[in-house]
């Protein structure tokens, strides 16, 4: 796709589809349950392979690029009785590991089997009933390993205790699935580095009918954030709500400290409005993403077209996504005039440079890197080598983005 330099319309309105990890996770629960009705789920590709793995009744079930998927399907179908699943996923999904996970669901004692690689999808997955309750787990691993964990929790007989060693990698993640449980009437408490999760007896009912109505994500809130901070034009985004349970919903002060677009809510519309007001950009940016490390990608674009020295940390977990996304940044940042030093958890900006054109950028299989660089065309022309993995979590980002914005070529 080759995006051509562009203006920003100013004070446009978009509405972004529902939460991607909130969906995910009321999916599951849903299954699970009977007592849980959403709306304005999201529409992205991860969210619809994950409604088809629960409704398939195939003993293989393939989740391509669906990491979260993959994740919360291997503590779902191990408490699934009698059933026996193969679960698999792309070349790239097989080199993401899935061990922490399994090796906590089968000291609980289900029965999972790796088919290739030790470590690493696919799995065999035979379903049985789990009468074991504790479990210890690494805290600084993906936070979705101990989401797998604690959605099932209340489905075992004793419940789950669940102890975290080290520190917690996204703790908000933790509290949104702490939160959604609550909301259908699951008894939980997170204190400390424990996970108490109460069981829910057979024959016992929940609270009424949980009818939850997904909050936009935020995630993908930050493209717009960046958009706003290099225009500097107003921009609306609707169904966010001002007080979040989303971690990425950090991006409104990160956005604000660093960039100087403040975050205005009309509770009664359920909007926002970015506002650009505070030109005076710090010397340098500094910030520990541990809560949010999927918006470290859009910062460290913003701050790159801007020429603000950052040095973003807490970004270890980055390196297991969809690609190796410390390496994807410093590659691609280069491409736009940054150079950048990387480690195991951190990226620097060293020096600003002019960018060669013609500019074109590398995705990796990875959404979050097609999207965050598209604000570069409010700078010059930009080729993006592979758009369409934007429906991993974003399916309308390219015509959204074409509605707000003047002399793009799609």
């Amino acid at each position: 796709m080759l995006l051509k330099h562009a203006n920003l319309i100013p004070n446009q309105t978009i509405h972004i589809c529902g939460s991607k990890s909130v969906s995910n996770r009321l999916i599951i629960l849903s299954a699970l349950f009977n007592n849980v009705k959403m709306e304005n789920l999201s529409d992205s590709k991860d969210t619809e392979v994950l409604l088809e793995a629960i409704a398939s009744t195939d003993s293989t079930v393939d989740i391509q690029h669906a990491g979260t998927a993959m994740r919360f399907l291997t503590a779902y179908y191990a408490i699934q009785e009698g059933q026996t699943r193969i679960l698999t996923g792309s070349e790239r999904m097989k080199k993401r590991p899935i061990g922490p996970l399994v090796e906590a669901l089968r000291e609980l004692g289900a029965s999972i089997d790796y088919l290739e690689t030790q470590g690493y999808p696919p799995l065999k997955i035979t379903g049985k009933k789990i009468q074991k309750s504790k479990v210890r787990i690494e805290a600084d691993i993906s936070s979705q390993f101990i989401t797998s964990l604690m959605l099932i929790g209340a489905k075992l007989p004793n419940g789950m205790t669940i102890e975290l060693i080290g520190q917690m990698t996204s703790k908000p993640y933790l509290l949104m699935t702490k939160r959604l449980l609550k909301n259908i009437g699951i008894e939980v408490s997170l204190e400390d580095n424990k996970i108490e999760i109460k069981p829910f007896k057979l024959g016992e009912k929940l609270s009424n009918t949980a009818y939850i109505t997904v909050e936009s994500d935020w995630s993908s809130a930050s493209y717009y954030y960046s958009l706003a901070a290099i225009s500097r034009q107003h921009i609306n985004l609707r169904s966010f709500k001002s007080h979040s349970y989303q971690g990425d919903s950090a991006l409104k002060q990160l956005y604000w400290d660093f960039f100087g677009v403040n975050t205005v809510s009309d509770t009664q519309e359920t909007a926002i409005s970015l506002l650009p007001e505070n030109t005076l950009y710090p010397e340098a940016i500094t910030a520990d993403l541990n809560d949010c490390p999927d918006i470290a990608q859009t910062l460290c674009v913003t701050a790159a077209i801007l020429k603000i020295p950052f040095y973003f940390t807490g970004l270890k977990t980055l390196k297991i996504k969809e690609t190796d996304r410390l390496v994807a940044l410093q590659n691609e940042l280069n491409k736009i005039g940054c150079l950048t030093k990387i480690d195991d958890g951190s990226i620097e900006a060293l020096s600003f440079h002019e960018p060669q054109v013609p500019i074109s950028i590398e995705t990796y299989d990875d959404h979050r890197m097609a999207m965050s660089f598209a604000p570069y065309i409010l700078i010059g022309d930009l080729k993006i080598e592979d758009p369409d993995v934007a429906e991993k979590s974003y399916p309308k980002f390219w015509s959204d983005l074409q509605s707000i914005t003047q002399s793009i070529i799609l």
